[in-house]
């Protein structure tokens, strides 16, 4: 099934906006650093992001790595070289053991193109949508990378690289370190229909990816439609893990299971207003007008993606 129309093309014409006439960060000089949540168990994120998401900014993406007693795995390999070499980096300080495994936790390009970088012995896991995505739209993705992160990043080089390991629709994936597992499953439709949930339950730590893009007010972009999918698989994580959990979102610092039930409450929002307007006759202009939702703005980035993507996606969804 593929999910990844809107976001290859028809987000070609969305970068025609404000948001595209300055990088939403700029790949060039974001600075990563590490935080160890548990042992051997850390978020790579970048520098100043806890403010940054406080006061609702885009942020730069988050990743993460795991070192078991054989080796380490990834969960994220960045938007170019600049950026693979600082996490690298940041695994070299904490371990000499090998990197064996690299999970991408979507086919975005500020989380995967750094796949080129890697050595060839490491494992690479995708989810198949995200595979077959890469392989038919990759320079359809480029462009809109480029639009919306700048020329000179690092993006205009980007070459395919395959995965060794796919994750299937609604599967999952344990992977053993060395006194330590990884578990890699698919949720459900979050943004892609192939993205993959991270977590190590032994530490309550979870890898979301873009589903949660940051803590609130930061609110999910849907990207590709599928309102109602979204926020069921949302609900769906939320009520997998405990409170206790440490969640490290897509581009934000480490945050809590709040940052989930805050999406699920957005979207459901979305679906209670726009539902509302289509049977009281309205437009898509006239629903874009009338479902501001005032409770959940704060987000930088809200009076572009609210208006533009997420309220025309759930118009078309349920209309």
């Amino acid at each position: 099934m593929k999910y990844f129309t809107l976001s290859a093309v028809v987000a070609l014409g969305l970068a025609n906006t404000a948001l595209a006439q300055e990088p939403v960060w700029d790949g060039n000089t974001v600075v990563l650093e590490s935080q160890e949540l548990a042992d051997g168990v850390f978020a790579v994120i970048p520098t100043g992001a806890d403010e940054m998401a406080a006061a609702g900014y885009p942020i730069a993406t988050s990743g993460g790595f795991v070192i078991g007693e054989n080796g380490v795995l990834v969960i994220e390999s960045m938007l170019n070289q600049r950026l693979n070499t600082q996490l690298n980096e940041l695994i070299a300080a904490e371990t000499s053991l090998p990197v064996l495994y690299l999970v991408n936790t979507s086919y975005h390009g500020d989380h995967s193109y750094g796949n080129q970088y890697i050595a060839d012995e490491i494992i690479i896991i995708k989810h198949v949508n995200a595979a077959t995505y890469a392989d038919e739209y990759l320079e359809e993705d480029k462009a809109f990378m480029i639009q919306n992160f700048g020329e000179g990043r690092g993006i205009e080089g980007v070459v395919p690289t395959d995965a060794d390991i796919l994750v299937g629709e609604g599967g999952s994936l344990r992977v053993d370190l060395g006194g330590v597992s990884v578990d890699i499953r698919d949720y459900g439709f979050a943004q892609t229909g192939g993205d993959l949930f991270v977590s190590v339950q032994s530490a309550n730590v979870l890898w979301t990816g873009n589903p949660i893009v940051a803590q609130a007010p930061a609110v999910p972009w849907l990207l590709s439609g599928h309102l109602v999918e979204t926020r069921d698989t949302l609900q769906a994580v939320y009520e997998a893990f405990d409170a206790n959990t440490k969640v490290v979102p897509g581009h934000g610092p480490v945050t809590d299971i709040a940052a989930i039930k805050w999406g699920v409450d957005y979207l459901t929002a979305i679906e209670d207003g726009v539902s509302e307007a289509i049977s009281d006759g309205l437009s898509l202009e006239e629903t874009v007008a009338s479902v501001q939702l005032p409770d959940f703005q704060g987000y930088a980035l809200y009076g572009w993606v609210h208006p533009n993507m997420n309220v025309p996606a759930a118009y078309s969804d349920l209309k």
